[in-house]
C-alpha cells in the first residue's frame, strides 16, 4: 500500500465462517529495526518500529494525526481498519481521557496486532472489534458520537479504498459531532483519487488534501463543519503538538495552508 517490500515470513489465516468473506494470508517482514504488515503481497499495509511501538511509523500515518490541529482534547476517536494499530497504540496512549475504537473485519489482523505489534489490552478504554467499517457507520447507536474518525481501509491489491461510495462517506460524516474531523489514506497517483475525493466533497462540508507522500499516499481531512483556519492560532497549535509529541505538525500546517 505505501512501499514495495518482499515478504519473508507469513503467519497463516484463521479460518472463517463460510458466510464472511475470504482474506488474503496476513504476513510480516522485518528490515532495519522496522517490522511490516503485508497481506500476502510485497505492499506494505503498515509498520512498527520494534523498540517504539507505540509511535506512528510511516509519515502518511503521521499525517492522519492531522486532526490534532484542531481538535486538542477528543472524547472518542474510531480507526476504520486496525492495519498494525499504529494509530490505534498512538492515540490510546497520548489520549488518556478518550474513548479510542478500532473496527476490523479480518480477524487475522487482529491476532497479529495482538501477538507481534504490540496492540495493548482491551480496557475501559480501548474497544477493537472485529465487523464491518459499513455496518459500524451505519449503526445508528453511532451517530454523532465521535470526535475524531481515521479510515485506511485497503485489501491485498492495494488499489484504493474499498469502501469509497457518497453513501459511506455520508454514515461517516453522520457518526461525527458537529465539529467532528474524518481523515482518509489515499492514494494520489492511482483512478480511485478522484472518484474519493469527489464523494468525500459530497459528504462532508470541506475536505483539505495534504501533499503527498511515499509512493503515492494523500492524506484528506474531512470536516464536519468548515473550519476557520487561523493561521496564527494554527501556528501556535503546531508548535504545542511538536513539543508535546514529536510530530511533524509544523509540516501538515504549511501543506494544510497550501492546498487552501
Amino acid at each position: 500500500m505505501l512501499i514495495r517490500r518482499k515478504s519473508i515470513e507469513q503467519v497463516e489465516s484463521s479460518r472463517r465462517p463460510a458466510r464472511k468473506p475470504k482474506f488474503a494470508p496476513v504476513t510480516l517482514s522485518e528490515q532495519d529495526g522496522v517490522r511490516y504488515l503485508h497481506f500476502g503481497t510485497e505492499w506494505v499495509q503498515g509498520a512498527m518500529r520494534i523498540r517504539k511501538p507505540d509511535w506512528p511509523e510511516l509519515e502518511y500515518a503521521q499525517q492522519m494525526m492531522a486532526w490534532m490541529l484542531f481538535i486538542e482534547a477528543p472524547r472518542q476517536i474510531a480507526q476504520l481498519g486496525l492495519g498494525t494499530g499504529a494509530l490505534t497504540k498512538f492515540c490510546y496512549k497520548t489520549f488518556t481521557e478518550a474513548q479510542i475504537t478500532a473496527v476490523e473485519l479480518n480477524a487475522s489482523v487482529i491476532a497479529v496486532c495482538d501477538s507481534m505489534f504490540k496492540m495493548p489490552p482491551q480496557d475501559e478504554r480501548l474497544q477493537i472489534l472485529e465487523m464491518d467499517a459499513l455496518d459500524f457507520v451505519d449503526d445508528p447507536a453511532n451517530a454523532g458520537r465521535f470526535d475524531v474518525l481515521q479510515c485506511d481501509l485497503y485489501d491485498a491489491t492495494a488499489k484504493g479504498p474499498v469502501l469509497d461510495t457518497p453513501e459511506f462517506y455520508q454514515s461517516c460524516c453522520a457518526c461525527l459531532t458537529p465539529d467532528g474531523i474524518m481523515t482518509v489514506n489515499l492514494f494520489g497517483d492511482h483512478p480511485s483519487f478522484n472518484k474519493n475525493l469527489k464523494a468525500m466533497k459530497f459528504a462532508f462540508d470541506h475536505v483539505i488534501c495534504l501533499p503527498e507522500v511515499h509512493d503515492g499516499n494523500v492524506v484528506a481531512l474531512c470536516f464536519a463543519s468548515k473550519p476557520q483556519l487561523d493561521p496564527d492560532a494554527l501556528k501556535a497549535r503546531a508548535a504545542a503538538i511538536v513539543a508535546a509529541t514529536k510530530l511533524p505538525a509544523k509540516a501538515w500546517l504549511k501543506g494544510l495552508l497550501a492546498a487552501e
